[in-house]
């Protein structure tokens, strides 16, 4: 999905209790206000000597650009920006149509982003983009809340972010998210109640918050159902369908192969099952499957996928409310919404 453009352009201001001017910042760097702003928002060309002594009279005089009270002091519509990973899965479907519902709801305009490198400075990049085009907050979902976490950009640059389906609280960015080590916990216990004893895991990549917290809950309902940790049995994917695919042929082709898989996400564990399928085995007779997530994907797959449903939509919304509030207050919001076990056809007894 592309950038859509709107009519609003970021207003730079300062902040009256340090009474601190973009032109003043402009005198102590010795340049114009012009290439402060160009530093700030990220547009322009300016050189790294003039970038760097920019930014250090930026930090000397606490100089910050509020944007966002800017535009709500004159009453203007307020534009969200969203920025996701240009990999379209069925995740990343359902936080986009989550999050345009919730803007359209508040009569807000909304600017979906998305950003092909997944570095801090990419992330970073994409933010400014989307100021530069007007937006007064940002969504973010992983792994760009966890790469900009701690950067100081939404502070310099004075809008608000929140943060959708994370593994954890962040120091700097509202987050709403699911308890995801309780919900892997949870889904375990539920296979290893169907008679499964020998389980493989398909993890996400570390730099997904989400990633660890999973892996550490699968490992907590091995250990409550008596059984033993074995890290041969556990595989790094990156959260889609060919991760998982190539997680089974590692996993299943093993003469002790596991007798049932839990994916860290539905798009790995259709894979996984399409995979499965081609090596000629019947499910769930010969290999129980699991997701996480709940998206459209996992009730279509054969056999339906047993999963922890995170309930993505309402996350969004609630993501668009933590921005609006901090525009407001710049009040930072750890929220944890309730999870559900669904259970479907997938699993069956070992």
């Amino acid at each position: 999905m592309t950038e859509k453009p709107v009519t609003a352009m970021p207003v730079m201001t300062m902040r009256k209790p340090e009474g601190v001017t973009i032109r003043a910042v402009g005198e102590r760097a010795g340049v114009s206000a012009m290439t402060v702003s160009n530093v700030i928002n990220g547009t322009g060309k300016v050189g790294p000597a003039t970038r760097a002594a920019v930014l250090a009279a930026v930090e000397e005089l606490g100089y910050r650009p509020n944007i966002a009270a800017r535009r709500l002091a004159k009453a203007r519509a307020t534009t969200l920006g969203l920025i996701y990973s240009d990999r379209r899965t069925p995740f990343i479907e359902s936080v986009l149509l989550g999050a345009l519902r919730a803007t359209n709801a508040r009569g807000l305009q909304f600017i979906a982003q998305a950003e092909e490198g997944l570095t801090r400075e990419a992330a970073e990049a994409a933010v400014r983009a989307l100021v530069q085009s007007g937006a007064a907050g940002v969504l973010l979902v992983p792994p760009f809340a966890e790469l900009l976490s701690g950067s100081g950009l939404f502070e310099q640059l004075g809008v608000a972010a929140a943060a959708i389906a994370t593994g954890h609280a962040l120091p700097d960015i509202s987050t709403v998210r699911i308890d995801n080590r309780t919900a892997m916990a949870a889904l375990t216990r539920h296979v290893t109640g169907q008679g499964h004893r020998r389980i493989g895991f398909v993890a996400g990549l570390a730099r997904f918050s989400v990633a660890d917290e999973r892996l550490a809950g699968f490992r907590d309902g091995l250990v409550a159902s008596g059984l033993a940790i074995d890290p041969t049995l556990e595989i790094r994917g990156e959260f889609e369908p060919a991760s998982g695919a190539a997680a089974a042929r590692v996993l299943l082709s093993r003469p002790d192969r596991p007798s049932a898989i839990l994916c860290s996400s539905d798009d790995m564990a259709a894979g996984l099952i399409g995979e499965a399928h081609r090596m000629g085995l019947s499910l769930p007779r010969d290999l129980a499957v699991t997701g996480f997530d709940d998206t459209a994907i996992a009730a279509r797959l054969w056999p339906p996928l047993t999963v922890i449903r995170q309930p993505v939509g309402d996350m969004a919304f609630r993501a668009v409310e933590q921005v609006l509030t901090s525009l407001r207050s710049r009040a930072v919001e750890d929220r944890v919404v309730p999870h559900e076990l669904v259970v479907r056809e997938s699993v069956g007894r070992g």
